[in-house]
Parts: C-alpha cells; structure tokens; sequence
C-alpha cells in the first residue's frame, strides 16, 4: 500500500480532523454504494484502510516512528528502513514476507504465531470482501435542526439536509423536547463491510412568541379589554393546531386559567389561556369618573 498520507492527500502534520473530512470526502466518491465502477471498490478498500491507520493515534504514532508500515505490519529492522513511500528494505514488498522465515530471524517463534502480524490490512486487497476482523461499522454523525414550536406540541414531519446533499423527511414526535437527539438510520459515516452509522439529529425548538410549555401543557397569556371583561365576549384565538372561538365569561379572574381540552401536546395536554385585561393606553376621562364614584363591593382584593 501506498503512503496513507498520500492516499488521502494529506501531509504528515495534518490533525485528525482534517483527515476525518479528506477521508469522508474520498469515501462518498468511490463507495461501492456510490461508484459501481470495480476500481472504485479497491480505490474505497485502500483509502478506508489508510484512514484506520491514521485515525487510530497509536498506530499512527506507530507508523510515523517507522515501528509498521503503510499496511500496519511490523518493521523487522524498525525506523531506519522507514521512508516516505514505504520500506527500503523490502521494496515496498513487505506484505510478502513468509512468517515462518521471519520467525527464524527472531530465533524461533517461542510461542507467538508471527502469521498474526501479516493478518491485518494487506489482505483486505486479497480478497474481494473483507473478513468479519477487518470489518469497522461506519460512526455516526451529528446534526442539528431548529422546529417550529408548534411542529414540537403537534408532531408531524419535516425535511432534513445531511451533509452529503441528501434529504430525508424526519418524523417528528408530538412533545419533543429542546435537545433531543433525532435518529436517521444508516445514514452516518460508510462502514467498511458492516453497516454504516447513523445521522444524529439534535432538536432545537424556536421560542414562540404566543406559547409557553409546561410540562404537556401549552400557556397563551390572552390580553383582553376592560369592556370584554365586563361585558364577556367571543374571541378568535391561536392555538398549535389553528384558530378556533374561545368564549370568555363576564368577569374572568386574571389569576384563573381557561382550559381547552386537547389543544396541548397531542394526545396528552391541554392549552391553558390566561386572560390579562389591558387598560386603554390614554386616559379615558368617562372611565375615570365612572371609577372615583364607584363603590366596589369587594373591599379588600389582597391577602396580603
């Protein structure tokens, strides 16, 4: 195998991230799923192989100080056979070293099957699928989408963009909170031989400028006149699930709460309207009169 470096067109000092998206970017280009063209398979086996090597900071580390090669096998002469194409030494031919003669070289296998050591990434290029120990699920991948507030009290679907240009309608579920983590199945990182991550979708919920949610309950604070308070009145009012008629008795106490059944999350809560009476903006001369010569019956409002 060539220089994993070279293959993901990186540079030896390149940090881990930019080597996680130089590898998804080769990766969407000659995944099998993707490519069908049989050089993009092996083209897809080689880059994934090189990607595990320099994903993995051990053996990274490993490779950099020359202890194995591009193909993660152990150097029997160490760093000084190293070079930047591969191993002097053999040619860039290590992976056809026999076992049982490098055993020899060590005096003998004393117990340790030096087979083992040439079992990693060269035979993923001998065989046309790769074995279950050389199989890597893909990882998952992380997202974030802002809902409606009332998209998170009714439920229903939205679309969701992934990285790759894709889209997927999401269902989304009624009383879903703000952080909660949304699952796309298989739709995360390409898995070399197993199946692929998946697509996390973490859920940010707009603040609405009617609502508020307590706990599957939804407030809307209703400002109403001083002559709808007094007179009662039927009034058009918003919930998640459209408008409807709301009737407001005479005289309603700020400090109770109107029910209406059903209007909360869906299937579970209510919507809670409490009115608040808004005075006029400007002094009414009629109503101020009206008030200083009125004798209230109920004397004292507070208990405190």
């Amino acid at each position: 195998m060539n220089n994993p470096y070279d293959l993901l067109g990186v540079s030896k000092s390149a940090t881990a991230n930019e080597i996680k998206k130089a590898y998804h970017k080769l990766a969407r280009a000659y995944h099998p799923d993707v490519n069908p063209d049989k050089s993009a398979a092996e083209k897809f086996k080689t880059i994934t192989a090189a990607y595990e090597l320099l994903s993995d900071p051990e053996k990274r580390k490993r490779f950099d100080n020359g202890e194995i090669d591009a193909n993660g096998n152990p150097t029997p002469f160490g760093y000084d056979s190293y070079d930047n194409s591969g191993f002097s030494g053999f040619n860039n031919k290590t992976h056809h070293i026999n076992p049982e003669d490098l055993a020899s070289m060590f005096g003998g296998r004393g117990g340790f099957d030096f087979s083992d050591l040439f079992g990693g990434f060269s035979s993923a290029f001998k065989n046309s699928h790769p074995n279950h120990s050389q199989q890597t699920a893909g990882q998952d991948t992380s997202y974030n989408l802002t809902i409606d507030f009332d998209l998170s009290i009714t439920g229903g679907e939205t679309t969701v963009t992934l990285s790759n240009g894709k889209k997927f309608k999401l269902k989304v579920p009624a009383g879903v909170t703000d952080g909660a983590i949304l699952r796309l199945k298989g739709q995360g990182e390409l898995g070399m031989g197993r199946k692929n991550g998946d697509a996390l979708i973490k859920i940010k919920i707009q603040k609405s400028p009617l609502y508020e949610r307590e706990d599957n309950n939804v407030l809307l604070t209703l400002p109403i006149s001083l002559k709808e308070a007094v007179l009662g009145s039927k009034i058009k009012i918003p919930t998640p699930y459209g408008d409807i008629m709301l009737k407001i008795p005479p005289y309603p106490n700020t400090l109770n709460v109107m029910r209406v059944k059903g209007k909360g999350v869906k299937d579970k809560g209510d919507l809670l309207v409490k009115p608040t009476i808004i005075l006029p903006e400007k002094e009414d001369k009629n109503l101020t009169n009206f008030v200083q010569n009125w004798d209230p019956p109920q004397k004292n409002i507070r208990n405190f």
